[in-house]
């Protein structure tokens, strides 16, 4: 079994990357498509790095697009796919993660604004344009789609921010929905409680969207670990206070609801330069993972909130890596 190995070219994707007005790349979506990968990358543009404070702080967000032939090296487009539309209720589009179903693409999303954080799901077939089919109420995000129906319903995961009823603290959770038509959707039930992960201690919610395995569907997730007395790296001029790892765990493949196995330890911590050093050090946030025929596995993931990274190994390692509960 082949271990989880950090690609010695990392970071795949970078600002230097971008053709474009770039600063930060990072917490793409990505699938294999019409017989290529692509990605959908956050980019947060347009920074002032000099201000009398000594805070660095970005014009906008908008999401990039690239393409590729072999998963490790990547074309971007020579312009943004999606802009920030021109509606004084929205402040930021952003966090992608994409999901083929019946050979569509669709991407989950989510949207700042005045009134709160939405999450949405769009669907495109040729990432020129896209169709929104519904957006959530005030405050979820993190989506993502499983990438067939199971029990003939479509099935997400999220995760809201219930802060008034948890005592105003950072302690979120993974939950599940579903859906006749990827439009409406209900029968939600928690599905991960952060009690439940051993390195988190703030804050867990779904990375990127489950692949499908012999056993059950493999599953990521961030976890949040927060240390009010270890002061992380970051160029913002508040203290950055809180590691995010990623995880890993198995849902049972006819009941998504039950999960049947759990790595108690992170899958994934910041080790490496590119992981500690940015924008927010220490910070690992998975939103792609692919399982290619012979058995590989690629993991994309944001890394500092400033780059895209890869890391690969096989679907037989994630598995045993899932201990029965």
């Amino acid at each position: 079994m082949r271990k989880i190995e950090k690609y010695t070219g990392n970071p795949v994707l970078s600002a230097a990357d971008i053709p474009y007005d770039a600063g930060l790349i990072f917490n793409a979506g990505v699938a294999f498509f019409n017989g290529r990968y692509v990605m959908v990358f956050r980019n947060d543009y347009g920074f002032a790095a000099d201000l009398p404070n000594g805070r660095r702080e970005n014009h906008g967000t908008n999401l990039g697009v690239a393409f590729s032939k072999d998963g490790y090296h990547w074309e971007v487009a020579a312009k943004p796919w999606i802009q920030m539309v021109d509606d004084p209720e929205i402040y930021r589009f952003y966090d992608p993660r994409l999901t083929v179903i019946d050979g569509r693409c669709y991407l989950c999303f989510a949207v700042d604004t005045r009134h709160g954080v939405r999450g949405g799901i769009a669907v495109t077939d040729d990432f020129d344009k896209f169709d929104i089919l519904t957006m959530t109420v005030p405050e979820n995000r993190n989506m993502v789609l499983f990438p067939e129906k199971i029990n003939g319903r479509y099935v997400r995961l999220e995760r809201p921010f219930p802060e008034y009823s948890r005592g105003y603290q950072e302690r979120f959770d993974v939950w599940m929905s579903a859906s006749p038509d990827l439009r409406y959707w209900g029968d939600s039930q928690l599905l991960l409680g952060v009690e439940h992960v051993p390195f988190a201690n703030a804050k867990i919610g779904p990375a990127a969207p489950p692949i499908k395995t012999r056993k059950g569907w493999l599953t990521t997730f961030h976890a949040v670990y927060k240390d009010n007395d270890r002061k992380l790296n970051t160029w913002e001029n508040a203290p950055w206070t809180k590691e995010y790892y990623g995880g890993i765990m198995l849902l049972d493949l006819y009941d998504p609801s039950k999960i049947i196995g759990l790595c108690r330890k992170p899958l994934l911590e910041a080790t490496e330069k590119y992981e500690i050093e940015g924008f927010r050090g220490s910070v690992i946030f998975p939103g792609g993972m692919l399982l290619d025929a012979d058995g590989e596995v690629k993991i994309y993931y944001g890394a500092a909130d400033t780059v895209e990274a890869l890391a690969v190994t096989d679907v037989e390692y994630l598995l045993s890596l899932c201990e029965p509960l």
